[in-house]
């Protein structure tokens, strides 16, 4: 039993902390594994166990997400803007450690970049969103919104479709000296509006345990919205980003202009 708590909490130091934030809001819980690792400092980083419903003084276990302020803040998702999804914004994790994710293998740091609290360093706001499905038992996604240069922008979404086709037989990844897996990288076909985007799946394997990961990235002129999505209900269950919760994201990026 110890041993596979251990290999969790490993994994979870693989698969992208924003996920957990919105584990407290699905209808499904997962049980409580330990601290998540969170790279950089999430504004939607899990306030305890990942797996476990996030700390938060907002009633139903979230963190309502700040409105107004930023163009980029407009941008980020709210709550009330999806039916059947809970949305949250919370604070770092004070347990968690900082650290940027590093591959094994060059060709392959956009995509461990892309797991931390940034998609990569050149972004000059982030702001990041917990999203729990009332739908779908276990679903969780994570939502964030960056702002560019253009030029940055651009230069990000080829580094990742560079590196999405490059890393297809997968690489390793380590942050807090925890260790772990990304198993057979595959692009995706994937609908969404803006001006261009990169998907797809990969398998964040850690000690025995596994989960499947969907991204989808997507550029809006000097905006990138960063999407990702985990089953936390089951591990081997397939999953992919919901298409009415690209669909919003980026109607609001459009909206805040």
């Amino acid at each position: 039993m110890k041993a596979r708590v251990k290999a969790r909490a490993t994994l979870v130091a693989l698969v992208p902390a924003l996920l957990f934030a919105a584990v407290g809001c699905s209808s499904t819980q997962a049980p409580a594994t330990g601290r998540s690792p969170d790279p950089k400092g999430s504004e939607a980083g899990t306030g305890g166990a990942p797996g476990a419903p996030a700390a938060s003084p907002a009633p139903g276990g979230s963190a309502p997400p700040k409105t107004g302020g930023t163009k980029l803040e407009r941008s980020a998702l709210a709550q009330g803007d999806l039916p059947g999804y809970q949305i949250s914004a919370q604070g770092k994790n004070p347990n968690a450690p900082d650290g940027q994710p590093q591959a094994d293998k060059k060709a392959c740091q956009p995509l461990a970049d892309i797991m931390g609290d940034k998609p990569d360093p050149a972004a000059r706001e982030t702001v990041n969103r917990g999203i729990g499905s009332q739908k779908q038992a276990g679903l969780a996604v994570s939502a964030s919104v960056s702002s560019y240069s253009e030029s940055d922008a651009k230069a990000l979404m080829a580094r990742l479709k560079a590196a999405v086709a490059a890393c297809g037989t997968g690489f390793s990844a380590t942050v807090d000296k925890q260790t772990g897996s990304y198993r057979e990288v595959r692009a995706t076909d994937y609908r969404t509006a803006g001006d261009e985007s990169v998907s797809w799946t990969t398998t964040a394997a850690a000690q025995g345990v596994s989960a499947q990961v969907h991204l989808v990235v997507v550029r809006e002129g000097d905006t990138v919205v960063r999407l990702m999505a985990l089953n936390v209900a089951g591990g081997q269950q397939k999953v992919q980003v919901p298409q009415e919760v690209t669909d919003k994201q980026l109607e609001k990026v459009g909206k805040a202009g």
